[in-house]
């Protein structure tokens, strides 16, 4: 039997799924993509896959990965999509499948506890405040009961703390094998369970940067692998752009400065003048940021020339000079007492690896790159390619192809949403996979029932300075009515927070509703609490919210009916790399407003729309605050990426769908769970 037959045969009504969970309901689409997925592992080759919400498309792709026997290697966008991989979804089906699977987690070295830099924290007089102190004491316990080292598993720990830096190495300040700690090192016991293991789940981080660098234990396991499976594949691009480019950041040469100073004042004290070392290198560090000063605040500025825009080049060319200076004296320093410990070496190189940055940023850009600065607190340097194809295409698709049986190598890609074309083209050309079959698989879901569109009247243009207290004065009244059960999602933070003051001010003291806000709380408490809703008599919530909230965030039931999007999500046009993207266009003669910011829209308008409806017995409402998409021509292009759900055509219609979803409002009770 083949093995498309065989994945067909799991997914039957009667079939070992049906018989291990009882909440399986068989799905057409799920059934042709497990068919493809098993033809493409069979064959070789490249598939990519657009499966709409509840499709059920892990499922799809775990039961013939796993039925074919092969080492696999499954890449997910977030290390929490990781760990529901690992700990549940492959677990869950290796036992329906009554499969012996050795299943790894494979992280990058920033997830896992150093027990190296653990102690060097302990003896660290500079910790932030009494709570860093109070962390550090709770990851000291945690760390005597670990085995697998892994931050994530450690109860309470906020994401954001700044002692998490402190206690995880980085591919700078790792020692390797001549770390004391090295037989303990939690890095490298990950990799040698990875090495070992039939299925190995990563993300598109790691992945990235090691075909940036080599480094992170991927060189060695990817040539043993013959199927690599890539889920939520739609962050694939802009993940590895951050990866296959050059960046120097303020930050980066703090951290150095101060484990610089913590090994010299601890293992060399008066053999070399580390004060005076440290000094000058964060003096470098600060004159940088300083010679920006207030120009592009918060944002990315555009760098096409010597200089940065809106920076003075005199005061740019000297803090250069000035940190390239102060970071070769440093590795001078290091050098003379690198014999004294490995600490040294590693810092050593870390000083010299800095001084190249900063000399790289000194010369003109690589061709067919784009320079920015990342502007804030802290400033960072980038370069960055415009996309990843070439890479893809170099480095991944011809992975091992001088070994017999290359050509059968297995490469998928998958994602809720990759384009509003049959040819997906907004994945794929940026990616390097136009060759690639293409499979598209709709949802399940009867959105004409499920869900409703509404495009409100009367909105104020979106550039508007009235346009979001537009927006928060129909959410108020929309929340008031609904008792919660409401996300916002802003193209922008300036909107995020105008939109959120004025929701924080209209609910205040009145008990009726909890409003949160992005930034205020850490993303996995935001989420939970919004999901809790109004049980145990809280009260109900709306939450605001923009960037990574508008993909990847599964509320399902009646805790979330309602979704307001500001405005039509297109790419900021000032951004340099989107400049830079749509120059390329143009030289093609391309439009690079229908070939690029129009589908980029429509991809991102799609992510939005799909926290809505995530299960068949879901009820909503999507408001969309942004006149164009019915004044302006683009606007059907826009609709017809949205499911189809049906469309309501005044206020009138907008209040009488409110009120029905107050009426017949029902908790999900599990049915056709989009996991199965």
């Amino acid at each position: 039997m083949t093995l498309e037959a065989l994945a067909r045969e799991a997914f039957a009504p009667a079939g070992v799924l049906g018989r291990a969970a009882d909440a399986f309901q068989p799905r057409a689409g799920q059934t042709d993509m497990a068919g493809a997925v098993a033809r493409t592992i069979e064959n070789g080759g490249v598939l990519v896959v657009e499966a709409g919400t509840g499709v059920g498309k892990t499922f799809a792709y775990l039961v013939p990965a796993l039925l074919s026997g092969e080492r696999v290697l499954l890449s997910t966008a977030t290390k929490t999509l990781q760990d529901q991989l690992f700990g549940r979804d492959l677990p869950r089906l290796a036992e329906a499948l009554g499969l012996p699977v050795r299943m790894a987690l494979l992280k990058g070295r920033g997830s896992y506890l150093c027990p190296h830099r653990l102690e060097l924290a302990r003896q660290d007089a500079s910790l932030p405040d009494r709570s860093a102190v109070r962390t550090l004491a709770k990851v000291e316990e945690w760390a005597r009961t670990t085995r697998t080292g892994d931050l994530a598993e450690m109860p309470g720990l906020d994401e954001r703390s700044p002692v998490i830096p402190l206690v995880t190495s980085t591919r700078e300040n790792c020692l390797g094998a001549q770390c004391p700690k090295f037989r303990g090192c939690h890095v490298n016991a990950a990799r040698r369970e990875a090495l070992a293991a039939d299925v190995v789940v990563i993300n598109h981080h790691l992945f990235f940067a090691d075909l940036a660098v080599r480094e992170s234990g991927m060189a060695e396991l990817l040539p043993t692998v013959r199927v690599a499976i890539f889920d939520e594949a739609h962050q694939l691009n802009e993940t590895g752009v951050q990866f296959l480019g050059k960046q120097l950041g303020t930050g980066q040469l703090l951290d150095f400065t101060r484990d610089m100073l913590a090994a010299g004042l601890q293992f060399a004290r008066g053999l070399v003048d580390w004060q005076t070392l440290a000094a000058g290198c964060e003096r470098g560090a600060r004159d940088l940021r300083l010679a920006v000063g207030r120009a592009g605040g918060g944002s990315r500025l555009r760098w096409t020339g010597r200089v940065p825009d809106e920076v003075a080049a005199d005061a740019w060319g000297e803090a250069l000079d000035a940190l390239q200076d102060a970071l070769e004296q440093a590795a001078e320093g290091l050098s003379s007492v690198s014999e004294i410990q490995p600490d040294f070496v590693r810092l050593h190189e870390r000083a010299a690896l800095l001084a190249q940055r900063v000399a790289a940023f000194t010369a003109a850009a690589a061709p067919g790159s784009v320079r920015w600065l990342d502007v804030g607190t802290q400033l960072r340097l980038v370069e960055s390619p415009l996309d990843i194809a070439e890479a893809v295409r170099d480095k991944l698709l011809k992975t091992g192809r001088e070994e017999e049986d290359a050509d059968r190598r297995s490469w998928v890609f998958t994602s809720a949403t990759l384009g509003d074309d049959a040819r997906l083209r907004w994945f794929t050309e940026p990616c390097g996979l136009e060759e690639a079959e293409v499979l598209r698989v709709g949802s399940p879901f009867d959105y004409a029932s499920q869900a409703a569109v509404y495009v409100p009247e009367g909105m104020p243009k979106p550039n508007d300075p009235g346009h979001s207290g537009a927006v928060a004065a129909l959410a108020h009244a929309a929340v008031r009515r609904l008792g919660g059960r409401t996300m916002v999602l802003t193209t922008t933070l300036r909107a995020l927070r105008a939109v959120g003051e004025e929701l924080q001010a209209r609910f205040s003291g009145t008990g009726e509703v909890e409003v949160l806000v992005q930034g205020q709380w850490p993303k996995r408490r935001l989420i939970e609490r919004f999901r809790e809703g109004s049980a145990g008599g809280q009260p109900g919530c709306v939450l605001v919210a923009s960037a990574s909230f508008w993909e990847g965030v599964d509320v399902p039931g009646d805790a979330l009916q309602l979704v307001i999007i500001d405005k039509l999500p297109f790419p900021p046009p000032g951004d340099p790399l989107v400049e830079a993207r749509s120059q390329r266009l143009e030289t093609q003669g391309r439009s690079p407003f229908n070939d690029y910011f129009v589908p980029e829209a429509a991809v991102a308008l799609k992510q939005g729309a799909g926290r809505l409806i995530r299960r068949e017995s879901d009820q909503g409402l999507l408001v969309v605050c942004d006149p164009r998409l019915v004044t302006m021509s683009y606007g059907r292009r826009l609709l017809a990426a949205l499911p189809p759900m049906r469309r309501l055509a005044d206020k009138a219609a907008f209040a009488e769908a409110l009120g029905s979803l107050t009426r017949t409002s029902t908790m999900a009770t599990g049915a056709g769970h989009p996991s199965l």
